[in-house]
C-alpha cells in the first residue's frame, strides 16, 4: 500500500516536471517565434499593426491550436481541450491588467479605436460558441461536426478579411524598400529557417503538455475543466504574456493589444478545428456545461476592454484603471468559482 502510494507520488512529480518542461520551451520558443515574426514583417515590408493582430497573435496561439488537437485525438480530453481555449481567452485578457500596472498612463487611453473592431469580432465568435454548447443536445451534426464549428470558421475567416480591409495595415513597398529586400533575400531565408524551427518546437511541446496535464488533473482531483481553464491556459498563454509585454517595453502598445485580441479570436478558430479532429460526436456536446462560466466572463472582459477603448479613462486606482481593474476581479471571480465547482 506505501508502495503504492510512494509509486503515486513519484509519478505525479513526474507529470509535474514534464508539464513545467513543456512550459519552458513554450516560452524561449514563443519568444523568439514571435521575434522572428516581427522580423519577417521588417524584411518583407509588411505593417506591424497586421502582423500584431493576425500573424502575431496566430504564431503566439500556436500552443492553444496543438494542444487542443492533441487533447481531443491522443488523450481523449475534450474537457481539457475546451478550458484551454477559453481559459487562455480569460488570461490573455488578464495580461492587459499586468500590462496597465507597468505604465503611468491607463493603457487604454493609449492605443487606436480601432481595436474595438476586433473586440467585437472576439464577442461574437465567443458568444457562438457559447451558444454552440448550450443548445449542444439538439444541434443536428454535419457527420460528427457541429453546424457551429463551420459557422465558427465562416465567422473567423470574414473577421479577418474585414480587420485587414478596416486597418489596411500593409505597408505599400516603394522601389527603395523593394532593393533593399532583394539585397537581404538571405537574411530573410535566415530568419524564415529560424521561424520554422522554433515553431517545430512549441508543436512538440504543446503535444505533450495535455499528455501531462491530464494526468495531473486525474491524480490531484481538480478535474479537466479546472485545470484545463486555469494551469493548462495560462501555460500556454505565456507566448502572449511574453511579447506583450516586450511590446510595452518597446513602447508598441498597439501591437501588444491587437496580438491579445487577435489571440482570442484565434483560439475559437482553433476550438472549431478542435471539433473537427474529435470524431467521437460533436466536441460541444461532450464537454461540461460548466465551461458557460468562462464563456460568460470572456465576452464581459471583452466588453469592458471596449468601454475603456471609447471611454479613454485618465486615473488609475492601485495602479490600474477601472477597465484592468474590473477585469481583474472577474477573473479571480472565475478562478474560485470553477475551483468549488470541481
Amino acid at each position: 500500500m506505501n508502495r503504492s502510494k510512494k509509486n503515486g507520488m513519484n509519478n505525479i512529480y513526474l507529470y509535474i516536471l514534464g508539464f513545467i518542461c513543456c512550459t519552458m520551451v513554450i516560452i524561449y520558443s514563443g519568444t523568439k517565434l514571435a521575434k522572428y515574426g516581427d522580423k519577417i514583417a521588417d524584411l518583407a515590408g509588411w505593417g506591424k499593426a497586421w502582423v500584431g493582430l493576425i500573424l502575431m497573435s496566430a504564431v503566439t496561439s500556436l500552443p492553444e491550436l496543438i494542444t487542443g488537437i492533441s487533447s481531443v485525438t491522443f488523450i481523449n480530453a475534450p474537457d481539457l481541450a475546451v478550458g484551454d481555449v477559453f481559459g487562455s481567452c480569460v488570461f490573455n485578457l488578464l495580461i492587459l491588467s499586468f500590462m496597465d500596472v507597468q505604465i503611468k498612463k491607463p493603457l487604454t487611453s493609449l492605443v487606436k479605436i480601432s481595436h474595438l473592431f476586433a473586440g467585437l469580432f472576439g464577442i461574437i465568435l465567443i458568444a457562438l460558441s457559447g451558444f454552440a454548447i448550450l443548445i449542444s443536445n439538439i444541434t443536428p451534426n454535419l457527420f460528427w461536426i457541429s453546424p457551429f464549428s463551420i459557422l465558427l470558421i465562416i465567422v473567423y475567416l470574414f473577421a479577418v478579411r474585414s480587420i485587414y480591409q478596416f486597418d489596411n495595415t500593409p505597408a505599400t513597398i516603394n522601389p527603395a524598400l523593394e532593393t533593399h529586400h532583394e539585397n537581404n533575400k538571405s537574411e530573410l531565408k535566415k530568419v524564415f529557417t529560424a521561424f520554422g524551427i522554433n515553431a517545430l518546437f512549441i508543436v512538440a511541446a504543446a503535444l505533450f503538455l495535455p499528455y501531462f496535464g491530464e494526468r495531473i488533473a486525474a491524480q490531484t482531483g481538480l478535474g479537466n475543466s479546472f485545470f484545463g481553464t486555469v494551469f493548462l491556459a495560462a501555460s500556454t498563454s505565456l507566448p502572449e504574456l511574453v511579447v506583450s509585454f516586450a511590446a510595452i517595453r518597446m513602447g508598441a502598445f498597439d501591437l501588444s493589444i491587437g496580438n491579445l485580441l487577435g489571440s482570442n479570436i484565434f483560439n475559437i478558430f482553433t476550438l472549431a478545428l478542435d471539433d473537427i479532429f474529435y470524431t467521437k460526436g460533436s466536441l460541444f456536446a461532450n464537454i461540461q456545461k460548466d465551461h458557460l462560466d468562462s464563456v460568460i466572463i470572456v465576452i464581459i472582459m471583452t466588453a469592458v476592454v471596449g468601454l475603456g477603448l471609447m471611454i479613454k479613462p485618465t486615473k488609475k486606482f492601485w495602479r490600474l484603471s477601472f477597465d484592468t481593474l474590473t477585469i481583474l476581479f472577474l477573473y479571480f471571480g472565475l478562478m474560485v468559482a470553477l475551483y468549488f465547482k470541481t
